[in-house]
Order: C-alpha cells, then structure tokens, then sequence
C-alpha cells in the first residue's frame, strides 16, 4: 500500500508545483490584459486585483493527470474514459470562466455553459449509472434519469463553491478539505476494498488537492490574485466529478463480499449518497450558503443571481470577526462535516465518533462568540511564514478592508494606516495607493 501512496504524493506535489509557478506569470498577464473588476459603488475594496487564477490551476490539473498516466500505480485509470471526459469537461468550464474575469458574461450564458460541460461528461461516460438506495440496495437509472441526475449535481456544486468563493483563501481551502476527506474514503473503497471503480474519484481528489494548495500561497489574506469563476467553476467541476464518480460507479453489490451483504455495503456508502443527493457531507457550508442566497434574493423579489452581501462569510464579517478569523471559522466547520462523515463511514456504531463530533461543534461554537479575538502569529513561528504575515513591533497599525471579486465575492485587503504609503500585494502594479479614496473618511462601511 505504500506504493500507491508515494505516487499520489507526487501527483500532488507536481500538481501544487505546478500550478503555483503559473500563478505569478498568470497574475501579471492579467493585468496586462486588464482582467481587473472596476471600483462599483456597491464595492468597498481600495484598489482592483486580478483575477484569471484559474489559468493556473487548469494548468496544474493538466500537468497533474500527465504525470498519474506516467506512473505504473495509477495509468490503469486511464484505461477508462473518466480521467478523458473530465479534462473536456473541464476545459470547457474554464473556458467560459476565463471570458467571464475578462468580459463579466450573464449569469445565464455561465448557466448554460455549466450545463452543457455536464453533457459533455456525460457523453464521454462520466455518469451517475445506478442510486444505492439504504436499506433497499442498488436501483438502476435510465439513460435520461442518469444524465438529468448528472447534470443536476454538477451546476449545483459548481455555483455552490462559486457562491462561497468571497474572501482571499475560502474557497480553496474549503475545497481543499473537502477533497482531502473524499480522497481517504476513495483510497479505503479502492485500496481497502479491492474496488477499482473507485480508482478515478481518488485521482481526482489528489488532483484537485494539488489545485488548491498550489493556489492558496498566492490567494491568502492579502490576496495577490483571485481565483475568479476560471477557478471556482473549475474546482466545483473536479469535485462534482470525483462525486459522481465513485457514488454512480461504485456498484454496492460489488462490495458486499467485503461487507457482508447488500444492505451493510449500502450503509457504507451513506456518506457518498450525501454528495450526489445534496452535497451536504463534502460541501455543506457553500451548499447551505447558495440554498441561502437563493431563498433570500427571491423572498426580496430579485433575481437569485443578483450580487448581495448576505453570505455567510459577510456574516461573519459583520458580526465583528477579522477577515483571517473568519476564514478559519469556515474552514473548522467543512473541515469538521466532511472528515466526521469519513468518520462516520468507517464504523458508524461508535458513540465516540459522535461525542467528538458534538465536542468539536460546541468549540466552533464558542469560538463564533468571540469574534473580538484575532489570531496571530506566535513571535517564534514567525520566521517561517512570508514577511506580510510577521507582526513586527513598531510598525504602524493596520486596517482591513473588504474587496469585491465577482457578483458575490468579497475580499480582504491589509493596508497601512498611513496615507500615500504603497502595498506589497498589487497596489504597485496598477499605481499608489492615493489613487483611491479613503473610505474612512467617507464613511463607508466595513
């Protein structure tokens, strides 16, 4: 077993690599082409930052399924059509993110194009072919039942995360976590199980780790570049996919020599059947965020694509919490739901796995409380963190202020109280900070 484990490792590693070196040239020709949002007078943000993130983290996913085809562990995969109708998938979805950061398309062209990336997967094989039912067993779905199913679950995850995808790292470590948890329950089915059905969800999780790590460095509070919907779409896409890979592939019946029967293997699988019906094991934050967000905009009569500041990370913001603060708190629930699930499925009779998922869920809460506590780095660990990050003593204070990447994301920029003074994370490539207008002094909100 240790075998499979170095290759995904490397997957991961040349994946994160990858897409990490890309991020700077990406940064500066976005810029260069000018995909940067204008100050709107619904934003609060200083100064414009580019976007087009996703260039890199296609990139990484493109060098990351190269390199898994190159090793012995992993290259049967591509013996299936799933790694092949992914990458069309996602190259279409990303193609229509990378003309929205530059040209900002209506939300229904974006709408239509998500549905027809689905298709395209669904044609090339990557399709929901039976539901586990609990307690019943494995139920057959049509052609038209299977690509309806398949398509639903794909728009769904990908506006989820887009939703969610509102201040610097969110979105990327959200689904990083998430991607974690699914890789360990795809490795326990493949590797645990003998189940090779499996095989292409776990890759997609590796990958999509490597993503996600190689863009957070450049996208953590303060962001140098945002991920913009060429990302977001991008990630929800490859988790949509790892979903309905390993939920309407693995067939139950093939598991039940190793569970003991039809029902104990459809039990097994409760945390997959999660995703695929509502994603609410792997992505329930942005799940509940977008249902939110739908709800709210038609109950206020708008559209449910119309930009507001009602998420729940502006939430959070409002209610008193520092932008890293409340970045970590959302990172602390997926992070619990998603890996209590995996938990959940590998022995769901344990009371413990319950009293500390219930122990950890008060701390989140407690923690939601004390929204005047900003963490910081420790003096000793400050050394091994970037220089932005390091607290040093004499220094004038800072302030945080919010910036706005797409219709429903806002960021967070860390500027020097100090006027006329220039930043380190993209004011000096557009012009001095005087540029824009305190708004302090016109009283805008944080």
């Amino acid at each position: 077993m240790g075998q499979p484990v170095r290759e995904y490792l490397l997957t991961l590693c040349v994946t994160a690599a990858v897409t990490y070196l890309l991020t700077g040239p990406v940064r500066k020709f976005a810029i260069a082409v000018g995909a940067m949002p204008e100050i709107r007078a619904r934003d609060v943000h200083r100064e414009p930052t580019p976007r087009l993130g996703g260039i890199a983290m296609f990139g990484g996913l493109c060098a990351g399924l190269l390199v898994a085809d190159h090793l012995d562990g992993l290259n049967g995969v591509f013996q299936s059509n799933e790694p092949r109708a992914l990458l069309s998938g996602a190259a279409l979805i990303w193609l229509i993110g990378v003309l929205d950061d530059k040209f900002e398309i209506d939300a229904l062209i974006k709408l239509g194009g998500q549905m027809i990336a689905a298709g395209v997967m669904v044609m090339q094989g990557l399709t929901i072919l039976w539901l586990p039912i609990p307690g019943i067993g494995s139920v057959s779905l049509t052609s038209w039942q299977g690509t309806l199913l398949t398509v639903a679950l794909v728009v769904i995850t990908i506006n989820a995360v887009n939703f969610v995808d509102g201040l610097d790292g969110l979105a990327a470590g959200m689904v990083c976590l998430a991607s974690a948890a699914f890789f360990m329950y795809g490795y326990r089915i493949w590797y645990g199980y003998g189940i090779e059905a499996a095989a292409p969800a776990t890759l997609f999780a590796a990958v999509l780790m490597g993503m996600c790590l190689g863009f957070l460095p450049h996208n953590m509070h303060p962001a140098r570049i945002f991920m913009g919907d060429s990302g977001s779409m991008l990630i929800g896409l490859v988790l949509a996919a790892g979903a309905i890979s390993i939920t309407g592939q693995v067939d139950p019946d093939a598991m039940k020599l190793n569970f003991g029967g039809t029902r104990d293997a459809t039990h097994a699988m409760l945390p997959v059947f999660i995703p695929l019906l509502m994603p609410l094991s792997i992505i329930a934050i942005p799940m509940a965020d977008l249902v939110l967000a739908i709800v709210r905009r038609t109950w206020n009569g708008q559209s449910p694509f119309a930009a507001d500041r009602g998420h729940l990370h502006h939430r959070l913001l409002e209610i008193g919490h520092s932008h890293s603060r409340a970045v970590l708190i959302m990172y602390f629930w997926s992070a619990l739901i998603a890996f209590g699930a995996v938990a959940y499925s590998v022995n769901s009779a344990s009371m413990w796995i319950m009293l500390v998922i219930v122990a950890l869920s008060a701390v989140g809460l407690v923690l939601l409380l004390l929204p005047r506590f900003a963490p910081r780095t420790p003096q000793w660990a400050e050394r091994f963190v970037p220089p932005r990050y390091r607290h040093a003593r004499g220094e004038p204070e800072t302030v945080h202020s919010l910036a706005s990447e797409d219709d429903d994301e806002v960021r967070g920029e860390r500027t020097p109280v100090a006027a006329g003074v220039s930043g380190v994370n993209g004011a000096t490539a557009i012009g001095p900070r005087s540029r824009f207008p305190d708004r302090r002094k016109t009283g805008a909100s944080r």
